[in-house]
């Protein structure tokens, strides 16, 4: 058994920093609880150089009964999930200074966070329901933290659509274990094709719920648009980012390494699922009226795109780099547009920001490169993310839904220019005090955000070169 704990740097850090913040934090008075703050940054920062050094010394790994895989999907997933971390800590900062439980948000942050973490590198059914769990309920806590009538509903459908959906993923694990008489994944696929079709199928749909669940895709999107339009901005921009990483690295992981022998047709289960989230998010994204309603159909649609690749995941070898960087993209780029929102707090409608180019030129400009990245303009991140992942559908066979993915592409453009056109317009129908700002970390946050996925899309050849590298079994 191979227990290295140093490779598990990243997960002990954030978890460790959670400990030590909430214990900090209960002695601390509450104009000094950015202490917290200051520590998970740091946690973040210590997680990025451990994960450096493991892709420097390339040494792939499993660890702990091979229950959790160190390869390339692991590194570069742990890399994005932090610096997204490291983004959504940016933009909390304002809005939760002096609050009376600064700490416990900060705590739940690094919780869900290692949460997260665990689900990328997950090598096990029962570690990967594990994971699920951590990166879960730390998440429903955090959609209600306001403990306002908005925020209370968004954690109870959050923590009920979770509930039913996770004890579906484990029974799927349970099926899963009955088939295959295993529940590491290197085990599975040397069992799973003499299994009864039947239950390998039930086993699969019923994993892939609480996976679909945590990325946000049909038919487990329902909580997305209120959970997103109830919580506070910053965990709102986190529930739409981070567990979307974590839930669709392992299920790549799971469908390319732990099911890669079976003969349910799981390939073209996943191309229905994405053209039905693309289409479904674009189309309720047309005529919403809410910033973070759009963004939450927005991020919807997205999982579409990014289901494509657990689509020909064991069909072409462009699945993995393509999927990677992806997530990279969106992640930056998403977090760019509701680091905006989070800094004008006051501008909840696509008519509150009307005029506000002349006003805030710099946020304006964030906002262009965020919300024409989501579409997939060049020259930013996104727009080489859509192409390397088209290009992977193509190469496995699938191209009808290459071709709806474009389609929806186009057509996305529309509700993005909804939020863009009043940008530029009359000032008379807006009253001034929509375009007050937040304060100074969230606009930093959405200025690196917008230049992180510029250089995703400037120097895109080089990442992909680091998301390229073999799965362990």
């Amino acid at each position: 058994m191979n227990e290295n704990l140093t490779v598990l740097v990243p997960e002990i850090a954030l978890l460790g920093a959670a400990v030590i913040g909430l214990l900090t934090g209960s002695w601390l008075p509450r104009r000094r609880q950015w202490a917290v703050a200051v520590l998970a940054a740091a946690a973040c920062v210590a997680g990025l150089a451990a994960t450096a050094f493991t892709m420097a010394t390339d040494r792939e790994q499993t660890v702990f009964s091979h229950a959790f895989a160190v390869d390339t999907a692991t590194d570069v997933g742990r890399l994005v999930v932090l610096a997204a971390l490291l983004l959504v800590i940016g933009m909390s900062v304002e809005p939760v200074r002096g609050h009376r439980r600064e700490t416990e948000y900060w705590v739940l942050l690094l919780m869900t966070g290692a949460g997260t973490l665990a689900l990328i590198g997950a090598n096990d059914l029962l570690m990967l329901f594990a994971a699920y769990l951590l990166a879960s309920v730390p998440a429903y806590t955090l959609a209600g933290f306001a403990k306002d009538a908005p925020g209370t509903e968004a954690a109870l459908k959050y923590y009920l659509m979770g509930a039913l959906l996770g004890t579906t993923m484990l029974a799927g694990t349970a099926v899963l274990f009955a088939a295959g008489h295993a529940t590491l994944y290197r085990e599975l696929p040397a069992a799973l094709p003499a299994a009864p079709y039947g239950l390998v199928a039930v086993g699969l749909v019923g994993v892939l719920a609480g996976l679909l669940f945590k990325a946000g895709a049909v038919p487990a999107h329902f909580w997305v648009p209120d959970v997103t339009d109830g919580a506070l901005a910053p965990v709102a921009a986190y529930v739409t980012t981070l567990p979307k990483i974590g839930g669709l690295i392992a299920g790549y992981r799971l469908l390319h390494q732990a099911l890669s022998g079976s003969d349910v047709n799981r390939p073209l289960l996943l191309a229905i699922l994405a053209a039905a989230t693309m289409t479904l998010g674009n189309l309720a994204a047309f005529f919403q009226t809410s910033v973070k309603r759009l963004l939450a159909y927005s991020a919807i649609s997205q999982v579409g795109y990014l289901l494509m690749a657990l689509a020909v995941a064991t069909r072409t070898d462009l699945a993995q780099k393509s999927l990677l960087f992806y997530l990279a993209a969106y992640a930056v780029t998403n977090l760019g547009a509701f680091a905006v929102v989070t800094e004008l707090p006051r501008a909840r409608t696509l008519d509150d920001y009307r005029g506000l180019a002349r006003r805030r030129p710099g946020l304006v400009a964030v906002l262009v490169v965020c919300l024409l990245g989501l579409v997939g303009t060049p020259p930013t991140g996104v727009f080489l993310g859509k192409l390397e992942i088209f290009s992977a559908t193509v190469d496995g066979g699938y191209t009808w839904l290459a071709a709806l993915a474009v389609a929806n592409t186009v057509a996305s453009l529309f509700y993005y220019l909804r939020w863009l056109a009043p940008l530029f317009t009359s000032t008379d129908r807006a009253p001034v005090t929509t375009h007050t700002v937040l304060g100074r970390w969230a606009a930093a946050t959405a200025y690196t955000a917008a230049t992180l996925s510029l250089l995703l899309g400037v120097a895109g050849e080089a990442v992909l070169g680091l998301a390229d590298g073999p799965l362990l079994p």
